[in-house]
């Protein structure tokens, strides 16, 4: 078996780079009609920017439309493509680690836990992502498989962080943040670009992206990335079995036929193989478990269509795609899913005052899936079926001091039936230099597939054991039940943002949340098993909805700009979590989520331009400690330099936790997967652009 499975793997590999040879052939024939060879992106440098420029962005997560984020009542944050390349992030999860009140911990060389304002974990399911519009999480369980979602990171423009709700205009599991990746047009990206990047952690990663130009106005871009990542250590030191490699390629096409109409196509296709070690439960004695190196892949592609027009007084937007994701762990679980979208929105000024935007949604989602021992899920095969509407209106008053927004999304899911998801927000201008906001919403969190018709065998009892001392082995079990009803969240925010000064700016943001009908897990009756052999006896927790509390913090970020080249900016995160099961629950396991997300978080970062074309970024992030993890707090010190000798050329190396040898970051939920420790790492990269 794994002999075969490294053949498919060389297969994919060659396949891939033919690929992506063949593409780069089209895409140099096509380049006779092209201005001529592409020049480095005119992308504004950070320290070049004023403190206004940066409060004039623009977002669209916010409003689905564009908005300055000086206008957004919302708790927003914005990663810049010069973030991304100063920070030398590798990767979307090593980006995401500048946003306040974001939690991004690493479990495994190729696993993370990503939430936001808590409840952090592998299989997060409160945090809904996006890449260019196309939702990425998995019904399978209400999150994301972050191992999978990737990008050539010079080609992305933006990622827009929303922390709070997002659920009128993105629907259910956007309950506590929203996370939108928008990449570069094709326009933007024109000429080629190489990149190769070496280090002690990362074995080799390169890339390389063409885009050139079909007729007057049609631009097109084709891309491949391939990684290889080397395996981590585990808590004693001893190399784990967590390496990681991944191969990706793709395309995108943008084309603005006449003035008022506009087209984008594009596609992905990627292959990636991960190793993990890992505990499962055995009815075999004297352990009653096995622990082995596993070996397991993931595959899939994704086509996205978006078509804009632009009427006099309103626009309007039709996108559909379709994505296919197949998760293979030969020894555990496969899920193979497809998922078929299409969405039409409509923006409507009704006069100097007024916009509305409302929309439309359908989904169908085809998942099958292979079971084991240890997790199975029923039935093997599902298709599900979502509807979706909203409707946004935006009002300013007081000659535009004051901005209401009201709305909600309407949907329409198999398990739960109708849902709504209201929201009220309000924008006041203070001054021209000073804003307040405030918002109340409603968001929804439905039951995913695991919640339905999951049995996880989580660990054995063995015979005789105390207190049970039963004379067969004791399964504990957790099982999904038909009755599970969708998590619900009410949020309180208000926000202050300031300009103080030409050179300091500071945004504060607030929330009380309100969470019920949150998941426990409640015993039920024992169930006597004689098959296979030997006989045994499984003990359920089922899912129930006997969780609740609250959750507040708050979350300040400030920008300093102390000379033209220099710029300081930071953030701190304060959250306090009151979850606590209901007094009618007998849920006997320890899974109350408080101890599982850091009080307390700050990110320090001074970027600074030396002459010689010389960039210098240090990074200094704390993380308190997760006591139900038993995780002692950490502080990492992250160094990026980069220097461009000429205009096409950019060089770089860094650092990263170099306070530190190592560190462990994160204990893994449900599938006992051994976490590895996070260690002091050096790079390497060079970037080409031609």
């Amino acid at each position: 078996m794994s002999s075969i499975h490294k053949n498919n793997t060389s297969l994919m590999a060659s396949a891939g780079r033919i690929f992506l040879l063949g593409m780069l052939t089209v895409s140099q024939v096509a380049n006779v009609s092209a201005s001529g060879p592409g020049s480095p992106q005119n992308v504004p440098d950070v320290t070049s920017m004023t403190l206004e420029d940066l409060m004039n962005l623009q977002v669209t997560s916010v409003s689905k439309r564009t908005q300055k984020v000086g206008d957004a009542a919302a708790a927003v944050f914005v990663i810049t493509q010069e973030d991304i390349r100063r920070s030398g992030a590798a990767s979307i999860p090593e980006a995401l680690r500048m946003v306040p009140g974001l939690e991004v911990a690493r479990i495994d060389e190729n696993k993370w836990a990503i939430g936001s304002r808590g409840f952090n974990g592998r299989f997060d399911n409160k945090l809904l992502v996006l890449i260019d519009g196309r939702s990425v999480y998995t019904p399978l369980f209400s999150g994301v498989y972050w191992n999978v979602q990737d990008v050539v990171l010079e080609d992305v423009d933006r990622i827009e962080v929303i922390r709070g709700p997002g659920a009128t205009l993105w629907g259910a599991n956007a309950v506590d943040g929203v996370i939108n990746i928008i990449t570069k047009s094709a326009k933007a990206t024109q000429g080629g670009l190489l990149t190769a990047e070496a280090g002690s952690e990362e074995r080799t990663a390169e890339s390389v992206r063409y885009g050139s130009k079909i007729g007057n106005n049609t631009y097109y871009r084709v891309y491949g990335k391939y990684f290889d990542w080397y395996p981590s250590i585990d808590a004693t030191g001893a190399t784990a079995s967590d390496g990681w490699h991944a191969l990706r390629s793709g395309f995108r096409v943008d084309s603005n036929a006449t003035t008022a109409n506009s087209f984008t196509v594009q596609g992905d296709i990627y292959h990636d193989n991960f190793g993990e070690t890992l505990t499962v439960p055995s009815l075999t004695s004297p352990t009653f478990s096995s622990t082995y190196p596993n070996n397991g892949y993931n595959s899939g592609g994704d086509l996205l269509g978006r078509w804009n027009h632009s009427f006099a007084r309103s626009s309007t937007s039709l996108q559909m795609y379709y994505d296919r994701t197949n998760i293979a762990d030969p020894t555990v679980f496969g899920d193979h899913e497809s998922v078929y979208d299409i969405d039409f929105q409509h923006d409507i000024h009704l006069g100097e005052a007024q916009e509305l935007v409302w929309g439309l949604g359908y989904r169908s989602i085809q998942d099958s899936n292979g079971s084991s021992f240890t997790v199975a899920l029923l039935p093997d095969h599902t298709s599900l079926n979502q509807y979706s509407a909203f409707v946004q209106d935006e009002v300013s008053l007081l000659d535009n001091r004051i901005h209401i927004t009201v709305g909600s999304k309407f949907e329409h899911n198999p398990f739960t039936g109708f849902e709504f998801e209201p929201n009220v927000r309000v924008l006041g201008t203070l001054t021209k230099q000073q804003s307040v906001w405030a918002a109340v919403s409603r968001a929804v969190r439905t039951p995913a597939l695991t919640e339905e018709g999951l049995q996880l065998n989580e660990g054995i009892i063995p015979p005789g054991v105390a207190p049970l001392n039963s004379p067969l082995p004791v399964v504990e079990a957790v099982f999904g039940s038909p009755l599970f009803r969708s998590e619900d969240l009410l949020a309180y925010e208000v926000g202050y943002r300031v300009q103080a000064t030409s050179s300091f700016s500071l945004d504060v943001a607030a929330f009380y949340n309100n969470y019920t009908n949150l998941r426990s897990a409640e015993p039920g009756a024992p169930i006597l098993v004689g098959s296979p052999i030997p006989s045994y006896v499984v003990l359920p927790f089922v899912a129930s909805n006997k969780m609740s509390g609250g959750t507040y913090g708050i979350e300040p970020f400030a920008e300093w700009k102390v000379l033209p080249r220099w710029k300081l900016s930071g953030s701190y995160s304060f959250l306090r979590m009151n979850i606590r099961k209901n007094a009618d629950s007998l849920d006997p396991t320890l899974d109350i989520p408080n101890g599982a997300s850091p009080r307390n978080q700050f990110y320090f970062r001074s970027s600074l331009d030396l002459p010689k074309h010389l960039e210098q970024d240090l990074m200094v992030r704390y993380v308190d400690q997760l006591p139900s993890l038993s995780i002692p707090s950490y502080y990492s010190l992250d160094l990026h330099v980069s220097w461009k000798p000429i205009s096409q050329l950019q060089l770089s190396f860094g650092g990263e936790d170099l306070l530190n040898s190592r560190h462990l970051e994160f204990i893994p939920e449900f599938i006992n997967t051994l976490p590895t420790e996070v260690r002091r790492t050096f790079y390497g990269g060079i970037a080409w652009t031609f």
